[in-house]
């Protein structure tokens, strides 16, 4: 009975351990946003040339690099709503590269979200009201993956020595 009672207070003690942020973030999944309009960029600086005296541009991070879950999540809308017809693997067709290193809009963040909520000129739709904010940040966490130079966040896969055989061992 007292090993039982132990047993359960451990248990209780890793769940709770967990739910305070005991357990590792990398991952984290939201299920809701809380304030996903919050999240939609108001300026965007499309290229150094403004009118009037200068302001410092408006800094906007993507609430989903860096994050395994979100470029996956943004890999999968991104064919749901059939981007790769436009734009194929991120190397470009009718629509222009993604993996490119110049952008006629800016590669920044907030730059490649405003592309996709406001559409752009001679070809891309604007998504406003189409997708959700949230959806929109996963699209580009996943955009901003196709860059080679980028180092992404990526679940666990298999271990490299579970793929290599040891010396005197033939592999499978």
């Amino acid at each position: 009975m007292k090993a039982r009672r132990e047993a359960a207070l451990l248990i209780a003690a890793a769940v709770a351990a967990a739910a305070t942020g005991g357990a590792c973030q990398r991952n984290r999944r939201q299920l809701r946003d809380t304030a996903p309009s919050a999240s939609i960029p108001q300026s965007i600086a499309v290229s150094e040339l403004q009118a009037g005296p200068h302001t410092p541009p408006v800094e906007v991070q993507n609430p989903y690099e860096g994050n395994a879950y979100g470029i996956s999540e943004g890999q999968r809308l991104y064919e749901w709503y059939n981007c790769g017809g436009c734009h194929f693997r991120g190397g470009g067709g009718i629509g222009p590269p993604l993996m490119d290193r110049e952008w006629i809009y800016g590669g920044q963040p907030a730059n490649i979200f405003a592309t996709i909520l406001e559409g752009r000129p001679n070809g891309m739709p604007s998504w406003r009201g189409r997708i959700a904010t949230n959806q929109i940040w996963e699209i580009v966490a996943y955009v901003q993956s196709l860059d080679a130079d980028r180092r992404i966040a990526s679940p666990p896969g298999a271990r490299e020595e579970h793929l290599q055989a040891r010396e005197g061992r033939p592999s499978r």
